[in-house]
């Protein structure tokens, strides 16, 4: 099958390798064209105009993109007959404002906790200065998620520090920030795909590891890492309590791909924080090691709407992510770019160990018989790894046993996935009834 995969920062890349190893013939567009003839992948071909393909991918072919902010596009090539995985417009709405996507919870029947938006960073500091409280500022729109702060203290003063240092960085008070009221208990998110009409594949209970360092301290990323199931009974209460409710919404909308609500639930209640209305990173990488059916059938059968039987394994997955300096934040020099540096296994590794390895800004080239992996970014976004295992304990030490076989010079990653849910919150949950 012809494949024409559309991202923004290739953040999916390792899924376009997974459909070229798959048997399908993969052209690559990335919006921002940065990457064209700067990555090297043997599998995929990059190109450079997304249009001129579509009579090569045509109607029996599939489009997929991997990011918000196309959702027009995706709507008006479904109109025209192309088979289309990714989202739609008003589905990225859901996620890229997020008083919509509050707004739709509600109307959906969700608990919710009041959360304001700010258009002003001074407004925003003298809301927190007469209403003090442990407030949660999150970036909204296409910011920094790094700029997402949980607050402490109750009288909002650490708060307003972050914001008079992001004022300072960001040199404009013309930004968009949201603020909640913190909610005590246990972060856990639903997603599950759908087809336009109907749930496709059981729902995916996964827990995020938001923070930089273990126990949850340092600042927020995109992501260290996750620990996630694939769950069958909808009778389950954290599936009736989110995406039951949310399923005419998407009907309504004809969404196509895969969406995710994260929240915070305790002993009294469900709370959605927010959306994703498209694949998330590193959910598609985790979902990767629960995954038997190949990800280009069950992605073209939603595409088209179709029914399908999904297949997949019965246990827990984990991954985590593998990087360098100078990432989290923006490289402003040489002296700490990654770029050029070679990858090393201190073991051949089996064609299931590479099914759980997911490169991202590396190059993989090969010569006389040889295959030598490099770094290709200077942002020090480098790999996901990931393991299966019947219990999460397992899972856990078959994703860190295989990590231990890799050799990324200045590598860090998180070596705590998993574990606070073992040791509580699984308790906690169950306690709840929540799963």
């Amino acid at each position: 099958m012809n494949i024409l995969f559309i991202s923004n920062d290739l953040g999916q890349i390792s899924l376009a390798d997974r459909l070229a190893r798959e048997g399908n013939t993969v052209k690559l567009y990335e919006t921002e064209k940065c990457w064209v003839n700067k990555i090297k992948r043997p599998e995929i071909e990059f190109v450079c105009d997304w249009e001129k393909e579509l009579d090569w991918v045509g109607k029996e072919g599939l489009i997929v993109f991997d990011y918000t902010e196309m959702g027009k596009i995706q709507d008006e090539l479904r109109s025209k007959g192309y088979s289309v995985f990714g989202g739609c417009e008003i589905g990225e709405r859901s996620e890229n404002n997020r008083q919509y996507g509050q707004k739709i919870f509600s109307l959906s029947g969700m608990k919710l906790k009041k959360s304001i938006d700010f258009y002003d960073i001074n407004e925003l500091i003298q809301f927190i200065k007469k209403n003090p409280n442990r407030w949660v500022i999150k970036q909204n729109g296409g910011m920094d998620k790094g700029l997402n702060y949980v607050g402490v203290l109750k009288s909002g003063e650490d708060a307003i520090a972050v914001l008079k240092n992001y004022k300072k960085a960001l040199k404009s008070k013309n930004v968009h920030f949201d603020i909640q009221e913190r909610i005590d208990g246990i972060e856990i998110a639903a997603g599950r795909f759908f087809n336009g009409n109907d749930w496709a594949g059981p729902t995916c209970i996964n827990i995020e590891h938001k923070n930089l360092f273990n126990d949850d301290l340092g600042p927020k990323t995109h992501e260290m890492g996750n620990l996630m199931w694939y769950e069958e009974d909808e009778n389950n209460k954290l599936y009736q309590e989110t995406l039951a409710r949310i399923k005419p919404f998407l009907k309504k909308i004809k969404f196509k791909g895969y969406y995710d609500i994260n929240c915070i639930v305790n002993e009294t209640g469900v709370y959605p924080l927010e959306a994703t209305a498209r694949m998330g990173q590193p959910t598609i990488q985790c979902q990767s090691a629960l995954h038997i059916s190949p990800w280009g059938e069950f992605m073209k059968a939603i595409a088209d709407g179709k029914n399908y039987d999904f297949k997949y394994r019965r246990g827990y997955a984990t991954v985590a992510f593998l990087g360098t300096p100078p990432y989290p934040y923006q490289n402003r020099s040489n002296y700490n770019s990654p770029k050029g540096i070679e990858i090393f296994f201190k073991e051949e590794l089996s064609e299931p160990d590479w099914d759980n390895i997911h490169l991202e800004e590396v190059d993989v080239i090969r010569k006389n018989g040889k295959t030598k992996y490099i770094i290709s970014g200077g942002s020090g976004y480098i790999a996901h790894v990931s393991g299966f295992g019947r219990t999460a304990g397992e899972a856990r030490r078959k994703m860190y046993n295989l990590i231990h076989k890799l050799v990324i010079p200045k590598v860090f990653y998180r070596t705590d996935i998993g574990l606070q849910f073992m040791n509580q919150d699984e308790e906690k949950l169950k306690e709840w009834g929540w799963i």
